[in-house]
């Protein structure tokens, strides 16, 4: 024990070229590493809302590095319009600035989670600073990170928005700040329920409002696009791509994973879906009242679970589960050190990048069927923390100075 008091020190010296190293060493990768400079999302999001001149939005199609499956553009048309000035730029430069972004975001959500389970906490704060440098080099090689920056994805952007949404103390920049990123893709619409189960229905309200009003932007500014996305693509999952991949780590992908087909697959997955709603309710009313990041994580687990696509590149929010895990009110225990090493595990091995070799193309099942078991390695981590919090909320508390629901960024 005394060794690894003595080593920690040391180690957060050392936080600051550490968080360099991993940050050069990931452009490296982009760089040197053939495909690693595909940016195929990227692409999507760019060369998509650029068809914005021409009016053909959702016939478009990126099939440049994927022309097994012509990517299209599936993303509300309020996300075209914010993509759209992407679009006058040299690609090379943005996706090196899209990358350092990144890196510079999946930090500012590190340090928001530190903030919603410590505290400001003066004395230490220098500290934090540095093990928030740690927990970003780390969280820049775990799967969901990495194919976000290997896709050029959203995600973390959406993630740090959500973040600063949950922590600020006014209602209506939460609200604003929800509702315009739910605008740009609609899974972050779930943080409405964090709202509700904060009580902070305000905030929850405006949220509605704000993606209204996003939908009302488009529809004056790109009419046409609007009502093509509602009337012919809004809910089609099988446009986004495969739904049995092990790419897919929802319930829906699971379940068709299985080889569930037809009315018994949507009989089956409502169900799940049913079930996973009871439990994500139980586990945030389980929590106590001072923790924000818990109930956070179980709500946006639950969104992550009940969507009929959730991309490894989606689940993100492993980081601050770990976060939560490691510092949060049920550190101390055993299961909760159990599941902090589970996730870190599989999201820096990548068991669904793994399993994809045991996938002969995008659209098979992994073979042999057996490994549909092991596919469910997202699901089943995120049940086993419901289960965590069903079972032991209300035994724990957090300190005092971090009980306050929002915290002033």
């Amino acid at each position: 024990m005394s060794e690894t008091k003595t080593l920690w020190p040391r180690v957060l010296r050392w936080a600051p070229l550490l968080l360099t190293v991993a940050v050069l060493a990931r452009l490296a990768w982009t760089l040197l590493v053939p495909n690693a400079t595909n940016f195929l999302d990227l692409h999507v999001y760019v060369d998509g809302a650029a068809q914005l001149r021409d009016g053909d939005l959702y016939s478009f199609r990126y099939s440049e590095n994927t022309p097994e499956f012509p990517l299209p553009f599936t993303y509300p048309p309020f996300a075209a319009l914010v993509f759209y000035p992407l679009s006058l730029l040299s690609f090379a430069v943005l996706a090196i600035v899209w990358q350092l972004g990144i890196a510079g975001a999946l930090y500012a959500v590190v340090r928001l989670c530190q903030r919603m389970i410590i505290g400001r906490g003066p004395a230490a704060d220098w500290a934090r600073v540095r093990e928030a440098m740690l927990w970003t080099a780390a969280g820049l090689w775990t799967e969901p990170v990495r194919t976000t920056l290997d896709y050029g994805q959203i995600n973390v952007y959406l993630v740090l928005l959500i973040m600063i949404a949950v922590t600020n103390h006014r209602w209506w920049v939460s609200g604003g700040l929800a509702g315009i990123a739910a605008g740009i893709k609609l899974t972050p619409a779930i943080a409405g329920l964090y709202f509700l189960a904060r009580r902070r229905y305000s905030a929850a309200a405006f949220s509605a409002v704000a993606f209204a009003a996003t939908l009302g932007v488009s529809w004056l500014l790109i009419r046409e696009e609007t009502r093509e996305y509602f009337a012919s693509y809004f809910g089609d999952a099988d446009r986004i791509g495969p739904v049995a991949s092990v790419w897919n780590q929802s319930l829906f992908g699971a379940v068709h994973r299985f080889e569930a087909e037809g009315t018994a697959a949507t009989v089956t997955w409502l169900m799940l879906v049913a079930l996973c709603c009871g439990l994500g309710v139980a586990a945030w009313r389980r929590l106590d009242r001072s923790d924000a990041l818990g109930t956070l994580i179980a709500v946006q687990l639950l969104g992550l679970l009940i969507s009929p696509v959730s991309w490894s590149h989606h689940w993100v929010w492993a980081l601050p589960l770990v976060m939560w895990l490691v510092y949060g009110p049920f550190r101390e225990l055993r299961a909760a050190k159990y599941l902090a090493v589970f996730w870190s595990v599989v999201t820096l091995a990548g068991v669904p990048w793994l399993l994809s070799f045991a996938q002969p193309t995008i659209w098979s099942r992994v073979e042999p069927a057996g490994l549909a078991w092991v596919a469910l390695v997202y699901v089943a981590g995120a049940l086993a923390v419901y289960a965590l919090m069903i079972c032991c909320g209300r035994r724990v508390h957090l300190p005092r100075e971090s009980s306050r629901d929002t915290v002033r960024v």
